[in-house]
């Protein structure tokens, strides 16, 4: 990890602190029926799991072939070369995809509201995927606040018993899909030796939206 990667989860660290300090995100959490400890537990498990990355496949891509062209006294020939063949790993982060998702899975099968959650989901994630931009030196930059609000809105206006929920299944899991998952093929083909699906650039994407959308809907 990058140390501009380390520096911007330090600084969503602080940003964390400082809504702890408020009871922002103890007030957001609760709204999805949970207890102090199970917070504090998720919240340093988010935190320290976003240094985390679980590798799950690798994609091949091949560059076109080069040529180069020498020059020798008055005579010049073209050499050509071989494609490259590059390889990127596909990981799964932690704290920024797995804590998220498995939370999004528990949360749906206890309270319910599937059908609008899915709705929304795929709604926050087409939205996110058409703002979201690839940075080469810094990953996938999310907009921060789009996904969170797009998501409150939506469980507004698709349920009246499970707001809660389904603000926080589509902020997060919209999030991840749009920003991630739907941009792997323009990650692979930048030939970058890791693609982190929830990782550094999303992370703060991710667990920002789900607090948003929870306290907004």
């Amino acid at each position: 990890m990058s140390p501009v990667h380390i520096g911007l989860l330090g600084l969503v660290l602080l940003f964390l602190i400082a809504m702890l300090e408020v009871g922002i995100i103890e007030s957001a959490y609760q709204k999805l029926g949970m207890s102090h400890r199970a917070i504090t537990l998720l919240l340093l498990l988010s935190i320290f799991g976003s240094y985390i990355n679980i590798p799950v496949a690798t994609i091949s891509t091949i560059s076109p072939p080069a040529a180069i062209h020498h020059h020798i006294y008055n005579l010049s020939y073209i050499r050509a070369l071989l494609p490259n063949t590059n390889d990127t790993i596909i990981a799964v982060n932690l704290g920024g995809a797995v804590i998220p998702v498995l939370l999004s899975a528990y949360l749906l099968m206890r309270v319910g509201g599937l059908a609008p959650a899915f709705i929304a989901t795929v709604v926050v994630a087409l939205l996110v995927h058409h703002f979201s931009r690839i940075v080469p030196s810094a990953g996938i930059a999310v907009p921060i606040f789009i996904p969170g609000f797009a998501a409150a809105i939506l469980a507004l206006l698709l349920t009246r018993e499970h707001r809660p929920v389904v603000a926080y299944v589509a902020g997060t899991i919209g999030c991840l899909v749009g920003a991630d998952v739907l941009n792997l093929a323009e990650v692979a083909r930048l030939n970058a030796p890791i693609a982190s699906i929830g990782g550094a650039g999303t992370f703060d994407g991710v667990f920002v939206s789900g607090v948003i959308a929870v306290l907004l809907a």
